[in-house]
Formats: C-alpha cells, structure tokens, sequence
C-alpha cells in the first residue's frame, strides 16, 4: 500500500472488535480511490491481524488538522527495516529523502502516542505512525462551495465542478472536506458518498460520529434517491425515451475509467427528456445503483455522450483541466426518510447547467 487510510463512514460510528472486522468487507471500507490491485493487496497484508486493523482505522490521531487537511497513518507491516527512514524510502519511493527528513526533524511525524519520530528511530513492525502529506505545487479550483443545510447531524453542501470531496493523489488542501473544515465545521466531518470530481452538485456530510452509522447504511439499504441533470447531444430516435439502461459495469483500462461488458447487470439509470437546448439537449437521470461513472458511462454506450466529458467514449489527452468547459453533469437533487424522525428529507442543488 502506497498510501495511507483514512477511515471511511463505515468505521466511524463505532470500534469494530476483531471478530466483528473479519466478517466485514474490507473493501467495502477502503477509500474509493484504491485500485483493485491495491484493494487486493491491502485484503492480503491484514491476514489475521483483523483487530490491530480496525483500531488503526478507529484510532484518534495525534496530529491536529493543518490547514483543513487530516494527517495520514501508516500501519507498519513486518520486514527488513532496520530504522523508520528505511522504510520510508522504500515504502514512498518518489518522495526524496530530503522531504522525509525535513518533516522529521519539524515534528510531522509521530506515533500512535503523539511521540515524535526521528530518522533513525527504531523500526516497530505493527506500529501505527501519522504523518502530513505534502504537495509541491496544488492547483487552485476557482470556484466557490455553498452550504445549503445544517444541522447538528447533517451538512448538506452544493459542490463546483472541478473540486473533489475530499483529499486524494494530485489534491489535498483544494478538495471540499478541507475548504469546510477551515471554515470550522467539525473536525469529524465526514461525507455520507461519493460525487466526482468533474461533476457539480449536492454532497451530503455527517458532522456528528454518533449518527454518522444511521445515515450511512441509507445507501446500503438503497433508500436514497438521487436526481442528475445532464447536458448531451439529442437522442438518435427521441422516441425511446423515457428509457431504462441496464449494463453490466466493471473496471476499465487505465484504472480511473469503467467500462459495459456482456452479462447480468449491475447497473440502472432512468432517463427522461427535460428539454432541447442550443447546445445540446437536457435530460434527467435517476440512477437505481450507484457504481462508479455509471450515468456518464451509460450517456456514451448510446450514443449521446455528455457535453465535455474527458473520459467517455473515448479517454482524451490528460491535459489541464479547462475550467471554461466543465462536464454537463449536475447531481440536482438527495432524498432520503431521516432514520432519526422517520421524516422525508431532500436537498436541491442551486446550480444550473
């Protein structure tokens, strides 16, 4: 594992003991952003070390916020380290050594206890070490949040485009966990799913730990709903829509793009015509199943792939990103009955395409 892991909504309610974390699916609670070979990798490395790995996800770290931004952990596994930099290098290989040491001798990197760590500390095989990532040059996203709701329990936020949620590879202080944390929300903070970074639209977030479980096994339980906007060209034969496009959806080539395969589908969108457009035309779609890319990737299996999309059908050139020109994607609007008041809740994105 390249990187560090940060808990996700499923650890956050309450510890897991050690018999209740193997019976749990442990991909289920990996960052989203782990690859399948990573995923794998990190299934294999626990083996049976299920409890030491719940309570490094559960562990309260020593290290404070820095500019709205987590610290990392890094459980170490058993190898041949002799001293913590050892393994540093070889664990983070395109960090230059002088990085490292920089961080160590400023008090950036500590152990479980808080208890600063020094380059030739002691390798501890099943240790637990926090440390703040660094990014040499981050790009500035020119576009601004909005909370549209909160509450003790709930922050329900309309994102721009371009923002991803929360910190990962190429961004960490620019995402939209770290913009709300510095602007004092809760330091747990933590969001309820996942939207791309490409697309705009609401995002909710738990602000409180003891509820957090509640509102994360809504999507388990599939009993939220959710309503995108989409820009695309007009349909070939307007008359098949209303439709439902089911597909089966795996893991493309490169890692960040998905792709349709014969077979028992795992994947569902309604969409309807709202309206025609000069430049194209506005459809509505109500995702039944929430896999990855889903909606834009079932846009371009029919044709009509939406209005400056990067990835679908075809992957174009990874240049800067173009802020003049965002994907015609909005997730408009959440509902969900609350599971505390049993009550209809929803939040309508106040961004138009």
């Amino acid at each position: 594992m390249r990187r560090g892991i940060r808990a996700g909504p499923l650890f956050t309610a309450s510890k897991p003991s050690a018999a209740e974390f193997k019976t749990m699916d442990i991909r289920a609670a990996l960052p989203e952003r782990h690859s399948k070979h990573q995923t794998s990798l990190v299934v294999a490395y626990i083996g049976d070390n299920a409890g030491r790995f719940a309570e490094l996800l559960t562990m309260k770290a020593p290290l404070p916020l820095l500019a709205g931004v987590a610290p990392s952990r890094q459980w170490l596994p058993a190898g041949p380290w002799a001293t913590l930099l050892d393994f540093l290098q070889a664990q983070f290989p395109r960090i230059p050594t002088a990085n490292w040491l920089s961080r160590l001798e400023q008090g950036k990197v500590v152990d479980e206890n808080g208890q600063r760590l020094a380059a030739n500390s002691p390798y501890r095989a099943g240790a637990c070490i926090f440390y703040y990532r660094e990014l040499e040059a981050e790009i500035s996203i020119p576009f601004p949040e909005r909370i549209l709701y909160q509450d003790e329990h709930l922050l329900a936020v309309d994102k721009p485009h371009f923002l991803p949620v929360q910190p990962a590879g190429r961004f960490l202080r620019e995402t939209l966990l770290a913009r709300l944390l510095n602007q004092g929300q809760p330091e747990g903070l933590a969001p309820l799913h996942r939207l791309d970074r490409e697309t705009a639209g609401v995002v909710l977030f738990s602000r409180n730990p003891a509820t957090r479980g509640l509102y994360a096994s809504l999507w388990q339980q599939r009993k939220v709903r959710k309503v995108y906007e989409a820009l695309a060209p007009a349909p070939l034969q307007a008359r098949d829509f209303p439709l439902l496009r089911c597909s089966r959806i795996v893991a493309g080539e490169p890692f960040f793009r998905m792709r349709e395969v014969a077979g028992t589908p795992n994947s569902e969108t309604r969409l309807e015509i709202v309206e025609s457009r000069q430049g194209g035309t506005l459809y509505r779609a109500r995702p039944l199943t929430g896999r990855k890319h889903q909606i834009r990737l079932h846009f371009a299996a029919l044709g009509i792939p939406l209005v400056n999309d990067r990835l679908y059908p075809e992957l174009r050139s990874a240049a800067a990103d173009d802020f003049s020109n965002p994907l015609q994607l909005l997730a408009k609007t959440i509902s969900f009955p609350d599971p505390l008041t049993g009550q209809e809740r929803s939040f309508a994105s106040e961004l138009r395409l």
